[in-house]
């Protein structure tokens, strides 16, 4: 850290690397977030034994959660997407939903997380007759819970859902019709999710037009394992809110020899209507959408204003949580508690819920929370 008392820092926010203490008391915002991505390795194991699951590749909590993380680094969306077989196998019951998200709901709190969006796909839950409606109901169940138990133990969170329809198939006006029929009970929006080559979102445009229609939000995975051609899509022919990854972006961005940028008309598009980047660095490194955490381009795209979040993606996949997110990018950026309160900021902005509803957690949380983080940071730097 740089504390040199010889050379005072003017500014207690650009300290960097922030103590990784420090940062998970900070308040964070999360919106790309998996339900199915992100399980205990201990629950996945109780509820297999349990519910009878027997395809697990390990039989302890630490060599299974040690398992998902290897398996998904894999360099490729397609083969990081198969390790789900395992966490959606044992999310086939009402119990099994419910704790799920009750467990989330309690992890994000415990993270420091005050406000997210979790996502899953209702379709992929229905191997042992659940309809739909009951997986909702059971998944909202489960994080209010969460919530509940959270607020009992000191950390307030809210957590608003994203009911997510996979590319892949052809369900998707009936899953946005579902996030409608459910948006005064938790659900907040919608999204589509799946390998992209082959599958670009125009073939769903069926349940983008009824969704605006019925004037709901939605995300669009797009960026991550294809190009250009798939954020454009989800943009202009979908009309996406936000940008789930959006790392390809950069596809459109030169950097000079000199360091000199220049933007494309789809990157200027993107950062003039400021259109919010769903950026989760670990799981983009696991899939090869970018290098490593250091050549991230998010580091780039923070300098040039455009309106970038972070977000873990898969926890259990990544072995990752949203503080492990900041550390990492503290530590590849110098980025301090300013940068991190101008991410979470943004991330606020970006929600799914009501302006003054953002505002409230915005003013009333998050400011507050980093100001007083950065005294104590003054004060240990006064010691």
């Amino acid at each position: 850290m740089n504390m040199n008392k010889s050379a005072p820092v003017l500014n207690p926010g650009e300290v960097s690397p922030v103590p990784l203490d420090l940062i998970i008391q900070a308040p964070k915002v999360l919106l790309h977030d998996h339900l199915d991505g992100g399980l205990r390795p201990q629950t996945v194991l109780d509820l297999a034994q349990e519910f009878g699951y027997a395809d697990l590749p390990a039989s302890d909590a630490e060599s299974l959660g040690r398992w998902f993380s290897e398996a998904a680094f894999s360099g490729s969306l397609e083969r990081y997407l198969k390790t789900f077989k395992h966490t959606v196998g044992v999310m086939q019951t009402i119990p099994a939903l419910t704790r799920v998200a009750r467990e989330c709901a309690e992890d994000l709190a415990a993270d420091g997380v005050v406000y997210a969006e979790v996502r899953f796909a209702p379709e992929l839950h229905i191997e042992q007759g659940l309809n739909e409606g009951e997986i909702i109901e059971a998944v909202l169940s489960g994080f209010t819970e969460g919530q509940a138990a959270a607020a009992a133990g000191g950390r307030r969170i809210r957590v608003g859902v994203l009911l997510t329809a996979m590319r892949t198939a052809a369900n998707s006006r009936h899953i946005a019709e579902l996030s409608v029929a459910y948006r005064d009970r938790g659900v907040v929006g919608f999204d589509i999710a799946g390998a992209e080559a082959g599958f670009p979102p125009t073939r769903h445009l069926d349940a983008f037009e009824y969704l605006r229609r019925e004037n709901a939000h939605f995300t669009i995975h797009a960026g991550e394992a294809f190009g250009l051609p798939s954020i454009w899509e989800a943009i202009q022919w979908c009309g996406a809110d936000r940008l789930g990854h959006g790392v390809r972006i950069m596809d459109d961005i030169t950097v000079g020899p000199s360091g000199e940028v220049k933007l494309g008309k789809l990157a200027a598009y993107v950062r003039d209507r400021r259109i919010p980047l769903e950026m989760c660095p670990t799981s983009n490194v696991q899939t090869g959408a970018a290098d490593s955490i250091a050549s991230h381009p998010i580091g780039l795209l923070r300098k040039l204003g455009f309106r970038v979040t972070v977000n873990t993606d898969n926890r259990l996949m990544s072995g990752t949580s949203m503080s492990h997110e900041m550390d990492l990018l503290s530590h590849a950026f110098g980025w301090g508690l300013t940068d991190m309160e101008w991410l979470t900021v943004n991330a606020m902005k970006s929600a799914f819920i009501g302006f003054d509803e953002r505002l409230e957690i915005i003013n009333n949380q998050i400011k507050p929370g980093y100001a007083v983080l950065t005294s104590e940071l003054v004060e240990r730097m006064s010691r």
